[in-house]
């Protein structure tokens, strides 16, 4: 089983458009919504995949009822806290050669006794658990250290838990040393506080990242792939280039992949890649299913190259 932690969830709209025009009335191409929010689609990617997963996430007012039946009707386990505020909504404009405009809502402002709530149903199902993944945006009254603290609360108790999410909170969950971390290009280079123009500086910063407690790194890197760092090795894994339809929780369905396929080695990783690749195929934030995983396309690189220019 493996448990995931979405502070944040939304409600996600996409809408695809011929061309956005700033400031003029567009008609769209076609319009979708589907549940959000980091954890959320990982544990969408999960459950189509076959595992046992459940989703932990505040739920609030209508928004949040409404995230809850797509949920449902899409087979997911969620537990639910209520809060008293409103589940955010979120809207995603697509145009066709694969430019996404987001515009994300900050979500609801939570109470002390509901950030304890959300986090001690994650606790209490950690237990047993394979793996608890803590990801996304932190709300409004939510403290920064959350997903550092749900870190070394689950770890006690002898639970992996890997950790995507970004900025402060990124660097609070890494003091906690996590087993897993999931940045993307951006988040990492602003994670060290450096650029990292080069597939050697990102290997450069994962191992920092590794001796300073953290498990393993797993970066994804948009078109160039993605780059796993841990104990048994380095590896690099990219699949040709893809017509890009949605990149919008390509990065969740990577990290879903990985977990999918073991959470370690470089099976995991071309698994990691296939399914963010796959999800770039996809309209809005579907996730992909393994009969969109295209393994075959994955090209695996134990020894990465230092000198690639991302």
């Amino acid at each position: 089983m493996i448990v995931t932690v979405t502070p944040n969830p939304s409600l996600d709209r996409t809408v695809e458009l011929a061309e956005l025009h700033r400031g003029e009335v567009h008609r769209a191409l076609s319009g979708r919504l589907d549940p959000g929010g980091k954890g959320v689609n990982v544990a969408r990617a999960l459950t189509k995949a076959g595992l046992d997963t459940i989703a932990v996430l505040p739920s609030g007012r209508a928004p949040g009822g409404r995230l809850n039946g797509l949920l449902d009707a899409l087979g997911v386990h969620a537990v639910t806290v209520p809060i008293h505020g409103a589940t955010r909504s979120n809207i995603t404009l697509v145009e066709p050669d694969g430019t996404t405009t987001k515009i994300n809502e900050p979500g609801p402002v939570l109470t002390a006794e509901e950030v304890a709530e959300i986090a001690e149903q994650a606790v209490a199902r950690a237990p047993g658990a394979s793996w608890l993944v803590t990801c996304g945006s932190l709300p409004e009254g939510m403290p920064g250290t959350f997903h550092g603290d749900l870190v070394r609360r689950a770890r006690s108790g002898g639970t992996r838990v890997a950790v995507d999410t970004s900025g402060a909170p990124l660097v609070a969950a890494v003091a906690a040393c996590p087993d897993l971390i999931k940045p993307n290009h951006e988040e990492l280079a602003e994670l060290v506080g450096r650029p990292l123009d080069s597939l050697g500086d990102v290997l450069a910063a994962a191992r920092e990242l590794r001796a300073g407690g953290v498990g393993a790194v797993l970066v994804s890197l948009g078109a160039d792939g993605a780059l796993l760092v841990e104990e048994s090795g380095e590896y690099h894994a990219m699949t040709p280039p893809v017509t890009v339809r949605s990149t919008v929780g390509a990065g969740d369905a990577t990290l879903a992949g990985f977990l999918a396929a073991g959470g370690a080695g470089p099976d995991a990783l071309r698994r990691a890649v296939a399914y963010g690749a796959a999800a770039c195929r996809l309209p809005g934030s579907a996730m992909p299913g393994p009969l969109d995983i295209p393994l075959a396309d994955v090209r695996l690189h134990p020894a990465p190259d230092a000198a690639l220019v991302l």
